[in-house]
């Protein structure tokens, strides 16, 4: 028994290795393929495997693609995501958001495979279904954090609660990506970053709030 432990140990760490180098693996081949041109045997052959021996590490095919979104999260949010959420200015927070639509721009496979997943989450039997809902939350949830921290700032209006502007950035984001599937040329980025613009007060209405209390 004792002897035969640290054998499943190592097994079960090879498992975790191989499950992550096929989700890495996954990040590239569908964002330079695409959504559609990354099927199962695509993906499989990517890091030398047959089609079962891949679904050997996941659950079904929807659990596998709903682990690449995750995966994908995981490694913007190293990238682009706040260090410490008690320290993030707006102006940081905008900053890490509006690059990493930006990073959208150049992997659409992933933006597509992301769109997809969103609706068939919509099904509450799907992999993918309690991913998104949590995932909206945690979104929501730095958003709201960050915005009512700097509340009295300066930095972002006051005239809407941090959770329903939260709302609004993710929405906005979201439904961006549907357009610019469509229409390719548009600047997503530059479009989040005018919704900041939008909502942050000017030097002016600054100044007139001051002159008036």
């Amino acid at each position: 028994m004792a002897q035969s432990r640290p054998g499943r140990r190592g097994s079960y760490a090879k498992g975790v290795a191989k499950r992550e180098e096929i989700l890495e693996r996954a990040l590239e081949v569908i964002g330079r393929e695409g959504y559609r041109g990354a099927s199962v045997k695509v993906l499989a052959d990517a890091v030398g495997l047959s089609q079962a021996g891949l679904l050997h590490y996941f659950d079904s095919k929807e659990e596998l693609f709903t682990e690449i979104v995750r995966k994908r999260d995981e490694v913007d949010m190293a990238h682009y995501g706040p260090a410490a959420l008690d320290d993030t200015t707006i102006a940081q927070l905008r900053e890490g958001y509006v690059s990493v639509i930006r990073h959208n721009s150049d992997v659409p496979g992933l933006v597509q495979l992301y769109s997809q997943m969103s609706v068939d989450a919509v099904d509450e039997q799907h992999p993918a279904h309690r991913f998104f809902i949590d995932r909206g939350a945690n979104l929501r949830g730095v958003f709201s954090a960050v915005i009512a921290a700097r509340r009295g700032s300066g930095e972002l209006t006051e005239a809407i609660d941090p959770e329903t502007l939260a709302r609004i950035f993710q929405a906005v984001a979201d439904g961006l990506q549907l357009q610019w599937m469509l229409e390719p040329d548009l600047d997503m980025a530059g479009i989040v970053g005018q919704l900041f613009d939008l909502l942050t007060p000017s030097a002016t209405d600054r100044t007139t709030d001051d002159h008036s209390n």
